[in-house]
């Protein structure tokens, strides 16, 4: 089969003639038609997560070896199945759940594989979808697409999941509540589409590019807001009237997480998505005498990826921007995600 893999930290990726994997065990063979491209693969790729403070979270520390096949959100059909694996629907179109955890603890357990301590996620510690073919570890991965177009199915793995996850977080809210949404990436169009299908309508997307307000608008945003203007807290205060519930923070760095905490008003709720790095700095005693809540959200469960595939086939979600490329182009899709040229999502197909 043929993959495109990390071979060096900080590297392009390379094309690699692999033979194709045989399912063992409880195993499932996915033949992929296509992979969602993201942001966090991007750090991936470069090797390592800001901490903030000049401390790196290194791949290697994270349990990464290369060469590293990545690609988390994968479509595909199903081809071949283990001899433990039950009944498997072989030729079927599917969503693979890529967020697997050790099956053991009590995170697992409960169904939520996400926060297991000693995962082993597809795209990451395990061959990804940035290739022809994935072996996903049981069934239970796999999830009906419901006539959802793949291009947006794939998405649903991770951008969908973890926006219907972190906008869980802020539960429940009333409809006068306004909600910041803090960049206008693939995540944060998104959060907007979620929002709105769930009838909220008092929303503000953030950016630092007005060149993607105009797919924020069309997403769901009721307002949107420049973070560079002087006087941004300014603003977001006269738009909601002092009303600002909740920040849903999909860029997560020090900038956005100061813009987002100062905004809520008293008994506010501040979800941090993104991972692009930095520090929250902050007094303790205004964090009481305010009584917020600062909160991380990381990607979803199995659940929530049946009920955001629920809510996409529901055709209640306005579509955002999503650009299909050939598998070949997967590279340069990262480096443009990098530099911040990409408006929605992007798709490569196999």
């Amino acid at each position: 089969m043929l993959s495109y893999e990390i071979v060096e930290w900080g590297g392009a990726l390379a094309p690699a003639e692999r033979a194709t994997p045989v399912p063992t065990g409880t195993e499932v063979l996915v033949r992929v038609k296509c992979c969602g491209v993201c942001h966090s693969d991007v750090h991936i790729r470069d090797g390592y997560f800001d901490l903030g403070g000049g401390r790196k979270f290194m791949m290697g520390d994270r349990g990464m070896k290369l060469p590293l096949t990545m690609g988390h959100e994968t479509y595909g059909t199903v081809i071949a199945a283990g001899p433990d694996a039950g009944t498997v629907p072989i030729g079927a179109e599917r969503i693979v759940y890529p967020w697997i955890g050790c099956g053991k603890c009590a995170r697992c357990l409960e169904g939520d594989d996400n926060l297991c301590a000693n995962m082993q996620s597809i795209g990451i510690q395990r061959p990804g979808g940035y290739a022809d073919h994935v072996i996903v570890p049981h069934p239970k991965y796999l999830v009906d697409p419901q006539g959802v177009d793949p291009a947006i199915a794939a998405t649903l793995a991770c951008s969908g999941i973890t926006t219907y996850s972190a906008v869980g977080k802020l539960m429940p809210f009333a409809p006068e509540d306004w909600i910041l949404v803090l960049g206008a990436g693939g995540l944060g169009l998104l959060c907007l589409s979620v929002l709105r299908a769930m009838d909220h309508k008092n929303i503000v997307s953030v950016d630092i590019d007005p060149k993607k307000f105009a797919a924020a608008k069309a997403a769901g945003a009721a307002e949107t807001l420049d973070a560079r203007d002087e006087g941004a807290l300014k603003q977001l205060q006269k738009i909601a009237g002092g009303n600002v519930y909740g920040a849903l923070d999909f860029v997560g760095s020090t900038e956005t997480a100061k813009l987002g905490i100062a905004a809520l008003r008293k008994g506010g709720r501040y979800v941090v998505v993104g991972l692009f790095g930095g520090e929250i700095q902050m007094g303790i005693v205004p964090l009481a005498q305010r009584a917020i809540t600062i909160e991380g959200s990381y990607v979803g469960n199995l659940s929530d990826l049946k009920d955001m595939v629920a809510l996409a086939s529901s055709r209640k979600l306005a579509p955002i921007p999503i650009e299909r490329r050939p598998m070949a182009e997967v590279d340069r899709a990262l480096s443009e995600l990098k530099a911040g040229k990409i408006v929605g999502r992007v798709v490569v197909e196999a």
